[in-house]
């Protein structure tokens, strides 16, 4: 072929395919597309397993869409068809007979690449869907008209769907799993540079009404791992109020979350049918933190980080990690939790000991019965055993309306397989330190419908004129306290289990401070009551205070009980029922020098915690009745040994005090010092 020929030929071709292409388009753009509708809708309804159809009008555009924008080479010259079908119908999956349809859609733009059709896969980069009216549902057994598996046979056409745009819509949703139902509207937003849609929804949820508000991107990126969805939403959902305000990444899947999320509500014990996740009860509170999700197949995790809030009117901060899924035997928190200030009052719901007004407040009713003292509220043992948790508890500071020196709290909060312990639980209070264990088993293995619980407590040198801060008089004293308690215990509430408590309890003061009013009350010396009565009360010297008791099925009976001062000595015998919260103690003074009128007798404390009654044994009162009695019960005298400081002379007190209770003469050994 002549140069000539050769070089008019190939200038020739490029015309030639580019007329061809014309045509074809020309073509396809002025062709009755209604005539491919039962083709369409036949492989649409096998890509979605569900019928599907188009029963409006279908026509056909060109153009080299937006989406194109970053592709490479010559598919970037090619044109983009763009289907635009009216009246869209899909249907439930075929296993569900529901009434209705999981889709009707006015109208939608569809985006078709080319060269994917060759190869049996239907690429759609675009697809916008004016006024969708979509039903969601899920039945009790599970299934879902939403579940969708791309077919995987050889032959079967593919669906790739890669952005979704959605207008001016309507979105149900009944989930008979959760027990919620949902009605959300979508308004389309013109003019916002980061939000296409905003939208509103109300409902139930188990039972609780459920109401919000929010907003969200123009365009749903489906297949695209780095373009962030912008979210905006504010939920209340029983009362606990829920705003977010973030980005997610490939929202089809739900891939990775990242929010700033905020919370709030009458108790944290309100988010567990919303989160999964077991918190305890407490008074009204509100967080705000960075949530970060990252969710998989296999596992997910949620982290709430450098979260800060306040709970009742105590501060909260720290970082938690929620971690779920089919690796593991059931879902896991973990993380530390910190507190700057903590008002002892915002710890009385964790386990009951609230008012029934803070109960009503944080949705609980108010079960605590106006004669009783002890919580009767019972745990929820039930909801254990859905996670496992390892939290690190700290607070610099607790304190109470009067005062409490507790100062750097330190406990590990641990959950597993349903049994709940705080090991350790560490303190310092009043210049002395407070160490203890607790365990409650809530598993089921032990006791099915109950839980077994045990406590070791130990305090240490407890500085008296700390402990009570705003008693003058007793910033002179330089005593202490020191304080044992065992405890095991079956039962469903803080009542329950004191009441069916087994163990013992000692402790010692030394070198303290009382009231000289209650003395001369107890000593019965009316003279000096009547003269303290006018010039008000004083304090006495305390040389040492010796209690020990035992507990047995909630009966706490005093082996020892006596308390020595410069101007009397009270011995105390008899037994406090925690059961019944009722109390039997005798309490037997014995003056120390001469008295106007001296007058000793027996005084009985009874009665309930809520109410005790004091009362005078008149009889041994008309005896003029002296000296200590004995006791009802011996107490070891090795148990309370070290809770005395030996070699110190604040002990003199305590040893004189066991030597007349006939229990101990000689100082106690040096070896068995407590630091």
């Amino acid at each position: 072929m002549p140069l000539r020929r050769r070089t008019v030929f190939l200038l020739a071709v490029p015309g030639i395919l580019a007329a061809l292409l014309a045509g074809i388009v020309l073509l396809l753009t002025h062709a009755d597309w209604n005539r491919a509708r039962p083709w369409l809708n036949d492989k649409i309804s096998v890509a979605l397993q569900r019928p599907f159809a188009i029963r409006g009008d279908l026509t056909l555009h060109w153009s080299w869409s937006a989406s194109r924008a970053g592709q490479q080479g010559w598919r970037a010259y090619l044109p983009m068809p763009r289907l635009l079908a009216r009246d869209l119908h899909l249907a439930h999956p075929a296993l569900m007979t529901e009434q209705g349809e999981l889709a009707h859609i006015d109208s939608a733009l569809i985006e078709i690449e080319l060269l994917p059709l060759l190869e049996n896969r239907l690429s759609i980069p675009l697809l916008r869907l004016e006024q969708p009216k979509i039903l969601l549902m899920r039945r009790a057994d599970g299934r879902s008209n939403w579940e969708w598996t791309p077919p995987r046979q050889p032959g079967t056409w593919k669906l790739e769907l890669h952005t979704l745009e959605l207008a001016n819509g309507q979105v149900q949703l009944r989930d008979a799993v959760q027990q919620l139902e949902l009605a959300a509207s979508m308004q389309t937003l013109k003019g916002d540079p980061l939000y296409g849609v905003a939208w509103q929804l109300q409902g139930h949820w188990k039972q609780q009404p459920v109401q919000g508000q929010g907003k969200a991107g123009a365009v749903l990126g489906l297949q695209e791992q780095t373009r962030p969805y912008p979210l905006e939403a504010l939920l209340d959902v029983g009362g606990s109020r829920i705003v977010i305000n973030g980005t997610l990444t490939r929202p089809a899947r739900l891939t990775s979350l990242d929010l700033q999320l905020s919370l709030s509500g009458a108790s944290m014990a309100r988010l567990y049918g919303l989160t999964g996740v077991l918190l305890p009860e407490t008074p009204a509170f509100s967080t705000t933190g960075h949530l970060h999700g990252e969710l998989g197949e296999q596992s997910s995790r949620w982290q709430y980080q450098n979260f800060m809030g306040r709970v009742g009117q105590s501060d909260i901060g720290g970082n938690l990690e929620y971690r779920y899924g089919r690796a593991l035997k059931r879902p896991q928190l973990s993380g530390a939790v910190q507190a700057q200030l903590l008002r002892l009052s915002d710890l009385g719901p964790l386990i009951g000991a609230d008012s029934n007004r803070s109960k009503q407040a944080r949705g609980m009713p108010a079960v605590q019965p106006e004669n009783k003292v002890l919580p009767v509220e019972a745990f929820r043992k039930t909801r254990w055993t859905a996670l496992d948790a390892d939290v690190r508890f700290s607070a610099a500071r607790i304190t109470r309306e009067q005062e409490l020196p507790i100062t750097q709290v330190d406990s590990r909060i641990l959950l597993r397989d349903g049994i709940l312990s705080l090991e350790p639980l560490q303190f310092q209070i009043a210049g002395g330190s407070f160490d203890a264990s607790v365990k409650l088993d809530g598993s089921g293995h032990q006791l099915p419908d109950a839980i077994a619980a045990s406590l070791k407590a130990r305090a240490r040198h407890l500085h008296l004129k700390q402990l009570f801060p705003r008693i003058e008089a007793m910033q002179a004293t330089v005593g202490e306290i020191n304080a044992e308690i065992a405890l095991n215990a079956q039962g469903n509430s803080v009542a329950e289990l004191l009441g069916a408590s087994n163990g013992e309890l000692r402790g010692v003061v030394s070198k303290g401070s009382i009231s000289k009013l209650l003395l001369e009350e107890m000593g019965l010396n009316l003279g000096s009551v009547v003269l303290t009565r006018l010039v008000g009360d004083k304090q006495v010297q305390l040389n040492c205070l010796i209690s020990d008791f035992s507990v047995t099925n909630g009966l706490m009976q005093t082996r020892l009980f006596a308390a020595d001062t410069t101007d009397a000595r009270i011995d105390v015998s008899g037994q406090v029922s925690l059961r019944k919260e009722q109390l039997d103690l005798t309490l037997r003074p014995q003056a120390k020098g001469v008295r106007i009128i001296s007058l000793r007798a027996p005084i009985y404390l009874r009665g309930s915690f809520k109410q005790p009654d004091i009362s005078i044994d008149k009889q041994v009162l008309a005896l003029r009745a002296g000296g200590a009695l004995a006791l009802a019960a011996v107490a070891p005298i090795t148990a309370i040994l070290p809770l005395m400081t030996a070699g110190s002379s604040d002990d003199a007190g305590c040893v004189a005090l066991l030597a007349k209770a006939g229990q101990h003469s000689t100082p106690p050994d040096p070896a068995r010092k407590v630091r």
